[in-house]
């Protein structure tokens, strides 16, 4: 093990002491991310050593757009990715990490975005970092943002989706969910997002957010109960759970004012 530490020392030390922007940067990165990949016991060993921060300022480093930084911004969330899986704490206590990762969000790169927003999910699998996650508003909004991108990958959506529901499964993050607009485009995977999976993971993070006394008039706003009703009786397997429990959790949460409301929302016109 002294020597994964040793190979681990060495590639960070290396990363370190040349300039952002080099070929050899470059190379690190992509050693780190292959070596964090293929060997998941050298994991922990970059991580102390160091490589967490150095990765993260890659991602804030957003300014250049040439093909050679979007491929090492790409291998820098990738990396980040392949360590949240052993080392969470360590990204967690690396400051700057959740505005990193919020960068990489808005990259022009999709699979750098995917790998943050699948970063994100790995961390919120810790129940503590969750509220510390859910702080920060501008890392929502970028989720957020990522499910209505045009051309957005549909692996893209799902990890969103898979990072917006680890948020949503602490009540105090619900509210902010739906005060930074992930109602309407939730909705809108559900009514016209054919792919596969999509409509199923969309469904479990409406669900979720449901349970917020702020959803019911959001729900209102995009006849959601409608929505909800037709997948109950139309949905495939898990997404009709999913649309009765958001019902159930829309009803507890919002109480007189849920049930009375949802006597104006008849169902959606059909062609």
């Amino acid at each position: 093990m002294e020597e994964k530490h040793q190979k681990a020392r060495s590639l960070v030390q290396r990363l370190s002491s040349v300039a952002a922007e080099s070929k050899s940067a470059a190379e690190a990165i992509a050693e780190i991310r292959r070596l964090s990949k293929q060997d998941p016991e050298m994991r922990a060993p970059l991580a102390d050593a160091g490589a967490v921060p150095l990765l993260a300022a890659r991602l804030l480093n957003h300014h250049h757009h040439q093909s050679s930084a979007a491929e090492a911004q790409e291998n820098a969330a990738a990396a980040l990715l392949n360590l949240s899986i052993s080392a969470r704490e360590a990204l967690m206590c690396t400051p700057g990490i959740l505005d990193a990762l919020a960068a990489a969000l808005r990259l022009l790169s999709p699979a750098a975005a995917q790998h943050a927003a699948a970063t994100l999910y790995s961390l919120l699998s810790v129940e503590a970092y969750r509220s510390i996650i859910g702080s920060k508003k501008p890392l929502i909004a970028a989720l957020v943002d990522l499910l209505g991108a045009p051309g957005a990958p549909t692996r893209s959506i799902k990890d969103a989706l898979k990072a917006l529901f680890g948020l949503a499964l602490d009540p105090l993050n619900r509210t902010a969910l739906v005060e930074l607009g992930a109602v309407p485009p939730l909705f809108a995977l559900v009514v016209k997002d054919g792919r596969r999976g999509v409509v199923e993971d969309a469904t479990a993070v409406i669900a979720q957010v449901a349970g917020c006394d702020e959803s019911v008039e959001a729900f209102r706003r995009v006849d959601g109960v409608s929505v909800l009703v037709d997948l109950v009786v139309e949905g495939s397997g898990r997404a009709r759970e999913n649309a009765a429990a958001a019902l159930l959790n829309l009803v507890k949460s919002g109480g007189d004012k849920a049930v009375g409301t949802s006597g104006t929302w008849t169902g959606r016109r059909r062609p």
